[in-house]
């Protein structure tokens, strides 16, 4: 092997896309098998479960997805009336958005699954290693947003 030939498998980008794909895969089990959530729309509620009256740019600065992506997601939830749009009362071009009664139900019956995942992947680290991999995560984001 050359110095400038790509070993895919030790390559920190693939390897934690790799991570994410396998997480992502097993997190959709949850919210889209049972709740019928597509893997946007999630990340979409996640948001706005906890900051409702947000905008789509917000949603999409949040979840690092792209706006179209944003929009689908957002129209989708709508048409199922998992999501709210109202129109801000200074600025009628600026939507709001909200979960509506049944996406609330529905965050609250997907957000302890999620939790209990995540903690069934972070018991397999020490609390040291917990500690440690959070801060390698922030300091990697930090490099990476601040690239832009």
């Amino acid at each position: 092997m050359k110095n400038n030939d790509l070993l895919l498998e030790e390559f920190l980008p693939y390897k934690l896309s790799y991570l994410t794909n396998l997480i992502s895969g097993d997190l959709a089990e949850l919210y889209t098998n049972k709740h019928g959530i597509a893997h946007t729309e999630w990340r979409v509620m996640a948001v706005l479960g906890i900051s409702s009256g947000v905008s789509a740019g917000i949603v999409a600065e949040k979840t690092a997805m792209d706006k179209v992506a944003v929009s689908r997601a957002i129209n989708n939830m709508i048409k199922n009336n998992l999501v709210e749009r109202n129109f801000a009362d200074d600025d009628k071009r600026r939507s709001e958005l909200s979960l509506s009664e049944m996406g609330r139900k529905t965050y609250e019956k997907i957000v302890p699954l999620v939790l209990s995942y995540e903690k069934d992947i972070l018991g397999k680290l020490t609390a040291s290693e917990r500690n440690e991999l959070n801060a390698i995560l922030q300091k990697l984001t930090k490099y990476a947003a601040d690239k832009d």
